[in-house]
């Protein structure tokens, strides 16, 4: 399986850098400045225990050819567009893997290139690019969950994850990927929202007289969007995010909290806007999601 990687950053240099040491046939499409420093140094990844350097394969947008059986995206999602342009060269053949928050970049593949070419995704990892230009894990967390939504790419689907079991993180393959799309977000949004209104981690929230409740009050709110969108989060799921949401001696915080308070665009429509949108739409009342979707709204603006 020919794999190809759009960018190099937290998620895309992270788990295709361990693919490529389990032997996978990984390229990733860079733009030239992050090609001429991973030619010149390796892709270099930091993680909790260890430090390793690898040598992928690198083109630019100029040398792509439709040559790939996967195409990895992981971009930002405001830069999803200009992800999908810079593939033009490589998108009539293929079947496209994102990772990305929010769902509305599901809609858009599907409409683009068919669902029978999009498979669902969801990556759980905390890493960031360190100054040097090394890809930094920051805690254990390195987790891919794939799977099909068509029986066109179900194959593919099960292969990439026959790769993934050698590479060194964690991996579930889904049977219901939309189902655990929808799961992954109902969190994020909740992460995203509480840590970036309060400005404080999981345990500094959970720590204060209503910290607890809040939290649980937000989580019910997307959980009951979601809900309302045919994508119920089950009782072991509610209870397993509850937990991580709500544990005083948790410094989680969601990256979103990084890019606000370091001045950089954030995911708040991604994340926040288009969770609060599908509950406008199913008339459920989220008036904690827009609190904090408001709150990004101006503190945005400030930084622009």
């Amino acid at each position: 399986m020919k794999i190809l990687i759009l960018g190099a950053g937290g998620v895309g240099g992270y788990f295709g850098a361990r693919l490529l040491k389990a032997g996978a046939d990984v390229t990733y499409l860079l733009r030239e400045k992050r090609q001429a420093k991973i030619l010149a140094e390796g892709l270099i990844i930091e993680t909790p225990t260890e430090t390793f350097t690898v040598q992928p394969k690198t083109i630019t947008r100029e040398q792509l050819k439709p040559q790939y059986d996967l195409i990895v995206l992981a971009p930002k999602s405001f830069d999803f567009e200009d992800a999908l342009a810079s593939l033009e060269g490589a998108s009539s053949k293929g079947v496209f893997l994102p990772f990305l928050n929010g769902l509305d970049h599901i809609q858009q593949l599907d409409t683009k290139f068919g669902k029978d070419r999009v498979m669902g995704g969801v990556a759980q990892i905390a890493a960031t690019l360190s100054p040097a230009g090394a890809v930094k894990q920051l805690t254990d967390l390195h987790m891919l969950t794939v799977g099909h939504r068509s029986t066109a790419h179900e194959n593919i689907a099960r292969d990439f994850f026959a790769l993934c079991e050698n590479s060194g993180f964690d991996r579930l393959y889904s049977e219901n990927i939309e189902q655990s799309l929808w799961d992954k977000w109902v969190f994020l949004a909740s992460l995203a929202g509480m840590t970036t209104l309060c400005r404080g981690h999981v345990g500094k929230i959970s720590a204060t007289p209503w910290g607890i409740e809040s939290t649980t009050s937000f989580y019910a709110e997307s959980c009951a969007i979601a809900a309302a969108n045919g994508f119920p989060t089950k009782d072991t799921a509610q209870k397993r995010s509850l937990d991580m949401l709500t544990n005083v001696k948790s410094s989680f915080a969601a990256s979103m909290l990084r890019d606000l308070t370091q001045g950089n665009m954030t995911e708040h429509e991604h994340i926040l806007g288009q969770m609060i949108q599908r509950g406008v739409v199913k008339g459920v009342s989220c008036p904690l999601l827009k609190l904090a979707h408001t709150h990004l709204v101006v503190e945005q603006d400030k930084s622009q």
